[in-house]
């Protein structure tokens, strides 16, 4: 059975409803077997950004240590319930140390491919991918080759700002858009293609269109429809074999909003565990 480890990780959004993110994590939290979760503290000090361009770095990095320390003794497999997407780091390393041929999809609304140059908020969950691929201080992001962006895979990314549509060319990142996920095997497809041994998939729920799911921090109209994120999963896990994952990005401005959630996200925990 999977484990579950709660990050409720608010520090390195740029959102304004940001510690809603502690919120959802821990609604999600309830709805799994207790015996199977493992809740990491988060810091509520604002933490300072040292000169390497992150919003509330020290803070940030407090987090990533203690989230990195427990999945060194927790078996896999292990879904992270996030917080933000930053959550996704620490754990796509501790797997490519096991595997070091590994590839990640990477569903989300944004590409997250900023780094502390191009960001104008600061916000590391802006630069989770890029971290991913070893860009942004060495103390977050992975070693750079872990991850070569010739296996990751962006799906469902609708809402680029300019510096990171150019990065997706320049990398050459294979990008499969929300229309062209309504055929769950062209991302199995994309995922075979790579050659990886195995998959780490990181789901930002904004990747869901908001018609289905309101509870997120930055909503973009055009997004998947449960059935086709579900279906999307499965037909990957049917090719390639799952090692990690993580769900991240639900912030419910209210308790009664949590509740309409859930059951969605109930379901895309489903395919994943």
């Amino acid at each position: 059975m999977a484990r579950f480890v709660i990050v409720p990780q608010w520090q390195g959004s740029p959102s304004a409803r940001a510690m809603q993110l502690i919120d959802g994590a821990q609604a999600i939290a309830g709805d799994l077997p207790r015996t199977a979760c493992t809740t990491i503290d988060v810091p509520l000090e604002a933490g300072e950004a040292l000169d390497t361009g992150v919003l509330r770095y020290s803070s940030i990095l407090r987090t990533r240590d203690a989230l990195e320390d427990e999945l060194a003794r927790t078996e896999p497999p292990v879904i992270v319930v996030g917080g933000d997407c930053g959550v996704s780091i620490a754990a796509i390393g501790a797997v490519a140390e096991r595997e070091p041929s590994l590839a990640v999809v990477w569903f989300d609304a944004h590409p997250d491919l900023h780094t502390p140059p191009t960001s104008n908020s600061g916000a590391f969950g802006g630069m989770a991918l890029s971290a991913v691929l070893g860009e942004g201080p060495a103390s977050l992001a992975l070693a750079p080759g872990t991850i070569a962006p010739e296996r990751v895979i962006l799906a469902g990314a609708r809402d680029y700002e300019t510096d990171e549509e150019s990065r997706v060319a320049d990398l050459d990142i294979v990008a499969i858009d929300s229309a062209d996920l309504a055929e769950p095997g062209a991302i199995a497809e994309a995922v075979a293609a790579t050659g990886a041994a195995g998959v780490y998939i990181h789901v930002d729920l904004d990747v869901l269109d908001p018609a289905v799911l309101t509870g997120v921090t930055a909503a973009v109209p055009f997004g998947l429809t449960v059935a086709q994120l579900v279906a999307a999963i499965g037909a990957i896990r049917a090719t390639t074999p799952l090692l990690g994952a993580t769900i991240a990005g639900f912030a419910p401005p209210t308790p009664a909003a949590a509740v309409d959630d859930l059951g969605a996200i109930l379901r895309v925990v489903g395919a994943l565990a």
